[in-house]
């Protein structure tokens, strides 16, 4: 453990457009989907796929999505990670302590690179993703490990997993029991994790298990019977077959089986962003209301003073 103030925290997470318009989505959705961690088929196929016609067709669509969450001070993923931010340093008053994103601005290896900069010699990397993937913390840790062959002579380690960190599961059922007590309880509570293809999980991504092991932990801090909670999986993309459950028909399915009341939280997310709010909160919750139940959505951790202390803990445990 380190204190020094040659030490930093970078907490890094997804990404988001700069705007809610056309142009400022399909620039950001070029550089994500442009990921071959994220689209792993052959640039020479994907490449003019993407910017023939996936680009022109979604950044319009995405961009109303995005206005329709949009905030006074920006993207919702952004304002929530740039307060945690300042959450984090809050809690490690010693430590140097900034955030970036995968995609768009902060930029990653820019951040690092105004790190040293400022005479930081040890970096601890945070992937604000608590269950580990290829698609998403590996993607950072190829851009970690790129900028570390460059800068040799600076520390640098990264926080792979934290899906069952004491701490951070009891941030995230003390949040749902806070707003249980604020709004009561539903006839039933749903995980919903940001799904992957299957095919990844099939290739050994251990994604899948890390969802379920968060889920598991989270549902006995809270002291559920397995028949009080489910977990399913959101936010497809492509044809392909996704991991399953999936999260709006299964909701469904509860509704039509009598379930009157449904509440549905996200804790494979940090911050809320477009797929929490506008993809469940609103439409999982319109699509619902269609089929006579009511749902309600649980909010993320964002920059809840428990979450910060439970990810400044996680950093400070690193071995320096």
């Amino acid at each position: 453990m380190s204190n020094a103030p040659n030490t930093a925290l970078l907490a890094v997470n997804l990404g988001t457009p700069d705007t809610p318009t056309a142009p400022a989505v399909r620039r950001y959705l070029a550089e994500f989907l442009g990921d071959p961690r994220v689209v792993s088929i052959p640039p020479l196929l994907w490449k003019p796929l993407l910017h023939g016609l996936i680009l022109p067709l979604r950044g319009g669509r995405s961009a109303h999505k995005y206005a329709q969450v949009w905030l006074p001070e920006g993207s919702p993923l952004a304002v929530y990670t740039r307060q945690l931010a300042l959450g984090l340093q809050a809690q490690l008053p010693q430590w140097r302590v900034r955030e970036a994103m995968r995609y768009g601005q902060p930029a990653l290896q820019p951040a690092l690179d105004a790190l040293v900069a400022e005479g930081v010699q040890r970096i601890v990397v945070l992937p604000l993703y608590p269950q580990y993937s290829t698609t998403t913390t590996a993607s950072i840790e190829d851009q970690v490990q790129l900028w570390q062959a460059r800068n040799p002579r600076i520390t640098v380690q990264t926080i792979r997993d934290y899906a069952e960190d004491p701490q951070w599961v009891q941030a995230v059922a003390d949040s749902i029991a806070a707003y249980w007590q604020q709004h009561g309880r539903a006839d039933k509570l749903m995980f919903s994790f940001h799904g992957i293809p299957q095919r990844l999980a099939d290739a050994g991504d251990p994604y899948p298990q890390r969802c379920q092991a968060s889920a598991r932990a989270i549902a006995a801090a809270l002291g559920l019977a397995d028949s009080d909670w489910e977990l399913a999986y959101q936010s497809r993309f492509g044809r392909e077959r996704w991991l399953q459950p999936y999260a709006e028909p299964r909701l469904w399915e509860l509704a039509a089986s009598g379930s009157k009341t449904l509440d549905v939280v996200c804790p494979g997310f940090a911050t809320d962003c477009l797929e929490t709010l506008e993809e469940v909160a609103m439409g999982f919750t319109a699509t619902l209301a269609e089929r006579g139940a009511r749902m309600r959505y649980i909010p993320c951790l964002n920059a809840d003073q428990a979450h910060a202390q439970a990810l400044a803990a996680l950093a400070q445990a690193q071995p320096a």
